[in-house]
């Protein structure tokens, strides 16, 4: 690997990691195009973590609060949203039917699929209305929810919705975010959760594959090609937030809605008649 297709991926990782396309799809697409092998499971899980620092760096004041506070609602919300996701990897890992279908869906054989599925929640999640009936007898959209007013429930869906997103094409943000909005959840709060859920996402993610990509190594990897991949992953993935805190909130999915549709249709269209790179 160069050190510029390593900051590639690092930019790639920086960007789909918070914007809603799937940043495990891109990885592997990548990967696929050029036909990375050697210490890329170390790599990625090097970007993954670059870009925790990321969401360390612009929820640093509310972290701060978390860890000064530890017993409320917002850490219970969090580690409620975060079970479904460790149930889910801990089966593929443990049962050998669901191992074998995400060792499938990490080598890409359900790619298109993925891609075309953070579409459909993309697109759904950003008509999705929740209305009440005022004074007057008429229907009139509701104010979405704070974070004070989530309940048990809410978590859980988003934890589920979490779930989905391992599987390389679908998006973790995309798939989060959805689930915090079917749920009634305001754009910005259900943008806010997501991110600060995926503080132990990464990190569960990371212990999980530790020991895999300590096995196969960093290879011949030079370690400035390492560090150039992560800064560049860091920088990017920190400035993505913020692109994505912003769209969510002046409802503007409806390009991340388009593109990943289209992604999954090449995807598919490779994966059964050219055979480019699948």
């Amino acid at each position: 690997m160069t050190i510029w297709i390593a900051m590639l991926l690092g930019l790639v990782q920086g960007i789909a990691e918070f914007l809603p396309v799937s940043s495990s799809g891109h990885l592997l697409l990548i990967q696929k195009m050029f036909g990375i092998t050697e210490g890329a499971l170390f790599f990625t899980v090097m970007l993954h973590l670059a870009t925790l620092i990321a969401v360390f760096i612009v929820y640093w004041p509310t972290l701060i609060e978390l860890i000064k506070h530890p017993i409320q609602k917002t850490v219970g919300l969090l580690i409620v949203a975060t079970i479904p996701a460790v149930v889910i990897a801990v089966l593929s890992k443990k049962i050998a039917p669901v191992a074998a279908f995400f060792d499938a869906a990490d080598a890409g054989q359900y790619l298109g699929f993925g891609f075309l599925l953070t579409s459909l929640l993309l697109f759904i999640s950003d008509h999705v209305r929740h209305t009440r009936i005022d004074e007057n007898g008429e229907k009139v959209e509701r104010k979405g929810k704070k974070l004070k007013n989530m309940q048990v429930k809410d978590a859980l869906i988003i934890g589920c919705m979490q779930g989905v997103g391992v599987l390389p094409g679908v998006s973790r943000s995309g798939s989060t975010i959805s689930g915090a909005l079917f749920t009634g959840l305001s754009r910005k709060t259900a943008a806010d959760f997501s991110f600060l859920m995926s503080i132990p996402a990464i990190i569960g993610g990371a212990i999980f594959e530790v020991p895999d990509a300590i096995k196969t190594g960093i290879g011949d990897m030079h370690w400035t090609i390492l560090v150039a991949g992560m800064l560049v992953a860091g920088i990017t993935g920190y400035f993505a937030i913020k692109v994505m805190i912003n769209a969510i909130k002046k409802k503007k999915l409806l390009g991340f809605v388009i593109y990943t549709a289209v992604l999954g249709a090449l995807v598919l269209v490779d994966q059964f008649v050219t055979h480019y790179f699948f």
